[in-house]
């Protein structure tokens, strides 16, 4: 059975060594955040196009989350702002245990620390998701693993495991799910993950102790043949932002400065599927999806 995670004590202290090994110097493991921040997008070829809008997401620690709840985000009921766990994995009631049950059969039962979820909480009850991020912790702190949820507007989801990942080094995984009408299922995605610390911020200024990030950066590439050094990839994407706790400040500055954003995500979908269509990027029709629903990741890269 998976033990409860456990929490970090103030006088926790991580070296260099540690933190490039993708243990996180930061003390509070129960506090549920907020980003705000921009999500990016460049296409390379066959036509160039790139847009970056605002917005924002939460930043979950769903062992503490799914036993508490927050008062801030309302759990499986019905919110201006809320989560739901039947819109992560396969849609039950319960996410977290989805999660481990992936991570056992990945050989990644040693993930039983703190699991944080990156991703759009419902607005007015209203939600689309294009990728989630599970950051899976065993219970020294270390970053073990990264669960990658993509879905698409046909209502599909997949799911990309990211065994041995490190904050800061690219992993690679083929591309096995579609996603867009303008890019085929074949090729190869690059996923880096950067979290960073602002000194200012630390619980001691000698140190490198924090009580949370102060940023967060999810970087996805992809290329329609395969990644390779000095080789430009088809697609740049990043979704980043600015972490601060979730309570009831955060959450109204997030419903007052972007009351519709679920909506919004899916109306800048369809109008940057226009722009490519009008600039005669190829039309893919849609394929079968994948035989299984998972794909893990097959190696990585020097960053």
């Amino acid at each position: 059975m998976r033990r409860q995670v456990a929490l970090h004590g103030s006088d926790h202290r991580l070296d260099q060594t540690a933190l490039q090994r993708g243990m996180d110097p930061f003390t509070d493991q129960s506090q549920a955040l907020i980003g705000f921040g921009q999500v990016r997008h460049q296409r390379t070829r066959p036509s160039s196009n790139t847009f970056t809008y605002a917005n924002y997401f939460v930043w979950l620690p769903m062992r503490t989350f799914s036993a508490r709840g927050s008062s801030a985000l309302p759990r499986n009921r019905w919110s201006a702002l809320s989560f739901f766990d039947s819109d992560h994995g396969e849609g039950a009631d319960n996410a977290l245990l989805w999660l481990d049950t992936l991570l056992d059969a990945h050989g990644l039962s040693h993930c039983t620390g703190q699991a944080w979820l990156h991703t759009y909480p419902r607005v007015w009850g209203y939600t689309f998701k294009p990728v989630s991020f599970w950051y899976c912790h065993t219970d020294s702190g270390e970053l073990g693993a990264v669960v990658v949820e993509v879905n698409n507007t046909f209502g599909e989801r997949h799911i990309y495991v990211l065994p041995q990942v490190a904050l800061g080094k690219p992993i690679l995984a083929n591309k096995t799910f579609h996603v867009s009408p303008f890019c085929e299922v074949r090729g190869e995605y690059r996923f880096t993950f950067m979290h960073r610390f602002d000194r200012s911020q630390a619980l001691d200024p000698r140190s490198n102790v924090h009580t949370h990030p102060s940023h967060t950066v999810a970087r996805i590439e992809y290329d329609d043949q395969a990644i390779a050094p000095g080789r430009t990839p088809t697609l740049l994407t990043s979704v980043s932002g600015q972490l601060e706790p979730l309570h009831a400040t955060t959450r109204q500055r997030a419903l007052w400065r972007y009351p519709l954003m679920t909506a919004a995500v899916m109306a800048r979908i369809h109008w940057q599927a226009l722009v490519l269509w009008r600039k005669r990027v190829p039309f893919i029709s849609k394929p079968k999806p994948p035989v299984t629903a998972v794909t893990r990741a097959h190696a990585d890269l020097d960053a």
